[in-house]
């Protein structure tokens, strides 16, 4: 009897020993542990805006006190527990330490017992313009060129570019529109050489470019893009953009010899001959060609994006040859896009075009994205439609070096109708436009330098 109590002692003894030595425990459960952070601590060069961190534990847990999880010593609204995981959506700033406290009464395991006090410390990325290059991708750029960029370097993460579209081509409609209705022009216009292919005639003339001038000369900055329209098959006077409106192959058109090939290279002499006289006016472009690629609804982009890549860099090389040195080149991002990326030998500005994504989270998750794939180029929203509020998008982190939303067509095509003298429109309305002048981070026209 007394052996079998001594080795019952010693058993037990052992069994402690034992369960110490592997699994912590308080009372009669087992304590959950923390396996993973999506952020670690001591991590350095954290992406700022908003994010989501997802603490990981060896077991099924729940929330007990949602104010017991702390961001220096601030509670956090968006937490949440769901199985094994805790996540926490926090807004970051940039250049900032950052303390994540999750306190002892925080977490519970499923046999009740709470998770131990832990503490993650982390460092966000400095200022965005410190890591955005600094020279422009063409060789010997003019100074216009590069004071537009300069400038938009130095202001990238704090300050944003308003902009207007021209309806349909070579116009300021858009931007006289808001400046009727406001008393203020927006900083930067867009125009589009879509109809390249019928120029010079009566109802359109890139080769007349005073629309512009006036614009530079009056201190707007300006982009330039191309809806490319090529025939709609071989000898058709009939001409698109859209991939199911045209029968014209990418694949061949970066072939020399080819009739696809003649069409292209007949096109860009063209465009080149325009921005020639703009830059004989030394007037520096914004000039985002072959944009939305990756969607495939232009020909462009209907085809491997290895040709897609190989038509940007045979544009690129022909413009250089051309002399054309007053161009900022933006690429247009869709995310989930980088094979389509023509590389940061050719590509100065990630431009994105966003549409119907009305929560500024939705935005910015898109802008965290574009700005972790390309981290040393300056993004900006190059189009957009039915979006969130500027200032929340702000707000997240979605820092746009420029806005700019798409023209009503109905709205802004004649300046003389009574439409014209309405406040309403499809993208941005009139009062949409008031609450962007009234945000401090957004510039209008007035308040760009001289960069001449």
């Amino acid at each position: 009897m007394r052996f079998i109590l001594i080795l019952l002692i010693y058993l037990s003894q052992f069994s402690l020993s034992g369960c110490a030595n592997s699994e912590p425990v308080r009372e009669n459960g087992i304590i959950p542990l923390l396996v993973s952070s999506s952020i670690a601590n001591g991590a350095q060069d954290v992406t700022y805006g908003l994010q989501t961190i997802i603490l990981t534990f060896d077991q099924n847990i729940i929330l007990a006190d949602k104010d017991a999880v702390l961001l220096n010593g601030m509670k956090l609204t968006d937490v949440d527990a769901a199985f094994k995981e805790l996540k926490i959506n926090v807004q970051l700033m940039h250049t900032t330490t950052y303390v994540l406290q999750i306190l002892s009464t925080a977490i519970k395991g499923p046999t009740g017992i709470y998770a131990e006090a832990m503490t993650i410390t982390f460092n966000t990325i400095s200022e965005p313009q410190q890591y955005i290059q600094t020279d422009l991708v063409t060789t010997n750029a003019s100074a216009q060129a590069k004071n537009v960029y300069g400038f938009l370097r130095e202001n990238f993460g704090k300050k944003s570019i308003s902009g207007t579209m021209a309806n349909v081509s070579w116009n300021t409609n858009e931007a006289e529109w808001v400046y009727k209705h406001t008393g203020k022009y927006p900083a930067l216009n867009g125009f589009d050489l879509i109809h390249l292919y019928a120029s010079p005639a009566s109802w359109i003339n890139y080769n007349d470019t005073k629309v512009i001038e006036d614009w530079w000369n009056a201190n707007g900055l300006v982009t330039l893009m191309w809806h490319w329209n090529v025939p709609a098959n071989e000898g058709s006077s009939n001409h698109h953009f859209y991939t199911k409106d045209t029968q014209f192959d990418i694949s061949k058109a970066v072939i020399e010899g080819t009739y696809e090939h003649k069409i292209v290279s007949a096109d860009l002499e063209k465009a080149a001959n325009v921005l020639l006289l703009l830059k004989d006016k030394n007037i520096p472009v914004l000039w985002r060609p072959l944009h939305e690629a990756a969607g495939k609804w232009f020909w462009w982009g209907a085809k491997d994006a290895s040709y897609y890549k190989k038509l940007w860099i045979m544009m690129f090389n022909y413009f250089k040859s051309r002399g054309l040195n007053n161009l900022i080149w933006v690429w247009t991002s869709e995310t989930n896009d980088e094979d389509w990326y023509p590389g940061d030998a050719y590509v100065d500005i990630i431009g994105c075009d966003l549409y119907n994504r009305p929560t500024s989270s939705s935005v910015s998750t898109i802008y965290n994205y574009i700005n972790a794939k390309y981290p040393n180029k300056i993004i900006a929203l190059s189009e957009f439609g039915t979006l969130s509020d500027f200032t929340p998008q702000w707000e997240s982190g979605s820092t746009w070096s420029w806005i700019m939303p798409w023209y009503d067509y109905d709205r802004t095509v004649d300046a003389r109708s009574n439409s014209f003298n309405e406040k309403s429109h499809m993208h941005a309305n009139i009062e949409y436009w008031n609450r962007l002048w009234s945000n401090e981070y957004v510039l209008t026209r007035d308040q760009i330098p001289n960069l001449k």
